[in-house]
């Protein structure tokens, strides 16, 4: 108990010092998150606009499939990007592997569903009457669909927050593309379970704080949001 105290009391020196290793790790945590959730939002928020306003066969299928990946395993993505990147893989001669560049992808395709299913849900809570009063006044598709996403604009930076704090909390996908290398790829999670295990607990207990605070702050904002 005493090693965990000391380590504690070590872990907010490193904080308040703004350690040099401390702040480079958690930079780049917030670099490759963020980036990863903005390229999300670009391709997910059009696509769950487009599903939820277009009628297909299977598409009450679709929206269970994407609402089921919500919970997919970060290690199963993990696997699916090194399969696809590695030397033997279909995207080797890239030669992106262990790269941030690969542990951006993982972590759009990890937060992909949510952003999707979640932008779904968004549109489908608008009352209907927006929808057909915008149709009345002559609104084609594209302006109706604006008006659908100006109304739900609040819930959908939620789903983005979302988003964003499953990205910068996983570890399995970025251990496994990443592959922890210091000064390159190693961020927040990686970094916590590495020192851990090495029985560095002053810098794994800074880290997992950071991690803390900023899972705080995701939380009061998508509480805001939601009060709205």
């Amino acid at each position: 108990m005493t090693e965990i105290w000391r380590g504690f009391i070590k872990a907010i020196e490193l904080i308040v010092s703004l350690d040099a290793e401390v702040l480079e790790i958690a930079g780049r945590t917030l670099r490759i998150s963020l980036t990863s959730t903005l390229l999300a939002s670009i391709i997910c928020i059009p696509l769950g606009s487009l599903i939820h306003f277009r009628n297909f066969f299977g598409k009450r299928m679709l929206i269970n499939i994407i609402q089921t990946l919500f919970s997919i395993p970060t290690v199963i993505v993990g696997l699916f990007v090194f399969v696809l990147f590695s030397r033997a893989g279909v995207l080797g001669d890239l030669g992106l592997m262990f790269t941030p560049t690969t542990m951006v992808i993982a972590q759009v395709i990890l937060i992909s569903p949510i952003l999707i299913g979640l932008t779904i849900s968004a549109f489908s809570a608008i009352d209907k009457a927006i929808v057909d009063t915008a149709i009345s006044l002559g609104a084609n598709g594209f302006q109706t669909a604006l008006v659908v996403l100006r109304e739900s604009r609040y819930a959908i930076l939620s789903a983005v927050i979302m988003g964003f704090g499953r990205a910068i909390s996983e570890l399995g996908a970025a251990m496994m593309v990443g592959g922890n290398i210091r000064g390159f790829t190693r961020i927040i999670t990686t970094a916590i379970s590495l020192e851990t295990a090495k029985g560095q607990l002053e810098l794994s207990i800074a880290l997992g704080m950071i991690l803390l605070s900023l899972a705080l702050v995701i939380n009061i904002i998508l509480n805001r949001l939601q009060q709205r």
